[in-house]
């Protein structure tokens, strides 16, 4: 029986313990600064704010390349001599790093590929799903595995407001007229993942305390989520005070185990800082 080991990108925000307790292998994507090169999971999330500080710039992000890829998967072989690996990857409509990864498998016959159609917690949902499948049947058929995650995929459900909008309009997502009137207006657009897709699907109004509130409850009321677990994703800079509110109403709602993930330099140099997101899996 061969062992099934489980790997994703960085973009997918896997608290770092969770990934060494279950030996999920990471491969890092990638953000560009002053012409630099760094890796995600690498770069402290604050060189980014403070980038955009300086030159009210951000950061460009790319993905894993197919090199990257091949190494990857040759070095997990190499630790884990005639494993199969499963590859639970970042949306390929938001990135060409799954495209990357699929090249990089055609030098491999132990390698089965999902796309996952998600990013960050909404990822981080499929690959913990799957990991606790592992833990739970160690001797189970790679090709069930396999089969058990992709019928999960559509069930990940991803949502989330930016704690402002400089970020979004740093990187051409909104237009001047339209940041200046959100701005004044104090308008946070809630952004979900719809078939592997970001789309701006609603404008909440009010502060950040108040809008948090208004995406848990829609986001519970529109979504029949495993009460089991939920994932609760955060930008540095959002109010200790909001997570501590966000966490009780998760409690008061009947969720059993609430995982806690900071988004990367990967995910922060889009959405920026102060920013929240909720990620489970549908029933």
């Amino acid at each position: 029986m061969s062992k099934i080991i489980l790997s994703t990108e960085s973009g997918a925000d896997l608290p770092k313990d969770l990934a060494e307790k279950h030996r999920v292998q990471v491969v890092p994507m990638h953000i560009i600064m002053n012409g630099e090169d760094h890796l995600d999971g690498v770069l402290p999330v604050t060189d980014i704010y403070d980038y955009h500080t300086h030159t009210k710039q951000i950061p460009s992000t790319t993905a894993t390349n197919i090199h990257e890829y091949q190494q990857f998967f040759k070095k997990i072989k190499e630790d884990f001599p005639d494993c199969i690996i499963i590859h639970i990857g970042y949306t390929s409509k938001a990135s060409s790093s799954f495209q990357n990864a699929v090249i990089a498998a055609e030098e491999f016959d132990n390698v089965i590929l999902i796309d996952a159609l998600n990013v960050t917690g909404g990822l981080a949902a499929i690959v913990m799903f799957a990991a606790t499948l592992l833990d739970k049947n160690p001797t189970i058929e790679p090709e069930h595995l396999s089969k058990l995650i992709q019928e999960k995929v559509p069930k990940s459900r991803l949502a989330f407001v930016p704690g402002n909008l400089d970020f979004l309009r740093a990187g051409g997502r909104v237009s001047n007229a339209a940041y200046f009137g959100a701005a004044l207006l104090k308008i946070k657009p809630r952004i979900d993942l719809l078939e592997g897709k970001l789309v701006s699907t609603k404008k909440y109004r009010g502060n950040m305390t108040a809008v948090t509130k208004k995406l848990m409850n829609d986001y519970l009321t529109q979504y029949n989520i495993d009460r089991e677990q939920l994932y609760l994703i955060y930008s540095l800079g959002l109010d200790e005070e909001i997570k501590q509110q966000m966490d009780k109403m998760a409690r008061d709602n009947g969720f059993k185990q609430i995982t806690w993930i900071q988004a990367g330099a990967m995910i922060s140099t889009h959405a920026g800082p102060g920013g929240f997101g909720i990620a489970g899996l549908e029933v």
